[in-house]
């Protein structure tokens, strides 16, 4: 690392299984520095946070996202050795993710055990929902061993609640996010806070996703294992990385390629099943709001698959939404008319902006 002589700045990570992604934003300001993203094997990886490090100048702190914080982490935490073992616990949870979020927070404690880190977690902005909507319908002695309802893609939503206030304040009554990347989810708010979910005891729940299968009968688990005769890790395999678009067409599982290829028949049924996903989440979530007055697209797909949207839209009309044709192929701020009943907005979302955020106020508290 740098001498303190340089500006303080924040080094944000989203560790993957391969990736390692990583932002610098300057600690006092938040004005982003640098970005990147670096290939990780296990033979490198120590390797590659060093100069991830060193990319970052003089680096007071570093932020992780990490997936599920549980029930007992809601708010930002300064990790400490029984923090990191408490969300150690949580693996089994997000399996493929919290492990490698929270590799990272090791290996970095081996090699800078001086070097403050900062968790902040997808699930914590969900944590306003009522239990009404976090139960299942389970024995009690289940609820009480975590088996509940979490949701997940918190740090976006925070990030694009933010952003919607900051922009129009006017806006923040009735409003349904989807969040459309590799992951997927949707969520409903109200006044900026989150009132119900898609995703839920895990992030495999709800929307169709790139690998991911979304909502789906439990019983058909069920049938795989004792009927088909697949093992439990087969299974979780089958449901997290062959499923979603990969799955339904065959073909791949990045949408920036389907839409290409879209003229053939599994991929056409695949993108038509991907936006009935999200139709459905759209009509439960608004009765759960009870009518709805802003949708909002953000993440990879959200922002720049302007057809996604335009099936998406076509098939609210009974919500009273208008698409402005032109605004929605330009990846307009707006991309409804001004006589629709529902305004639908496209805001990037800035994840590591928002882990920044949350760093500056656990650090200097």
């Amino acid at each position: 690392m740098s001498k303190q002589t340089d500006s303080p700045h924040y080094l944000v990570l989203n560790s993957g299984s391969s990736t390692l992604k990583y932002a610098v934003f300057d600690a006092i300001s938040l004005a982003v520095v640098e970005r990147g993203l670096f290939e990780l094997n296990e033979d490198n990886y120590a390797e590659t946070l060093e100069e991830v490090l060193h990319h970052g100048g003089y680096v007071r702190a570093v932020g992780h996202r990490v997936v599920h914080g549980g029930t007992a982490y809601t708010q930002p935490l300064l990790i400490d050795d029984s923090s990191l073992a408490s969300l150690n616990k949580q693996c089994d949870l997000a399996p493929l993710h919290q492990p490698h979020n929270l590799h990272a927070v090791r290996v970095l404690r081996e090699l800078h055990p001086e070097l403050p880190q900062v968790a902040c977690f997808d699930t914590a902005f969900h944590a306003t929902q009522p239990r009404v909507s976090t139960d299942y319908a389970l024995p009690d002695s289940l609820r009480h061993q975590g088996l509940r309802r979490y949701g997940f893609h918190g740090l976006s939503y925070d990030y694009i609640s933010h952003q919607l206030a900051a922009s129009d304040p006017s806006a923040g009554g009735r409003c349904i996010v989807l969040h459309l990347g590799s992951g997927a989810s949707g969520c409903a708010m109200y006044k900026g806070k989150s009132v119900s979910s898609t995703m839920g005891f895990t992030a495999l729940d709800g929307l169709m996703m790139a690998t991911r299968c979304g909502t789906l009968d439990p019983g058909l688990v069920l049938h795989c294992i004792t009927h088909l005769g697949m093992s439990a890790s087969e299974v979780t395999s089958a449901l997290y990385k062959s499923s979603g678009l990969l799955g339904v067409s065959g073909y791949s599982g990045d949408m920036r390629i389907l839409e290409q290829h879209d003229d053939e028949p599994a991929v056409t049924h695949a993108l038509t099943l991907y936006c009935r996903y999200i139709v459905r989440a759209i009509g439960s979530l608004t009765a759960e709001l009870q009518g709805l007055d802003t949708l909002i697209f953000t993440a990879g797909v959200g922002e720049n698959a302007p057809d996604i949207r335009r099936r998406v839209c076509e098939q609210l009309c009974w919500l009273g939404v208008e698409l402005d044709n032109t605004a929605n192929q330009d990846n307009r701020p707006i991309i409804s008319t001004s006589s629709s009943t529902v305004t639908v907005r496209v805001i990037p979302t800035n994840e590591e902006w928002m882990i920044a955020h949350y760093m500056q106020q656990a650090l200097n508290s």
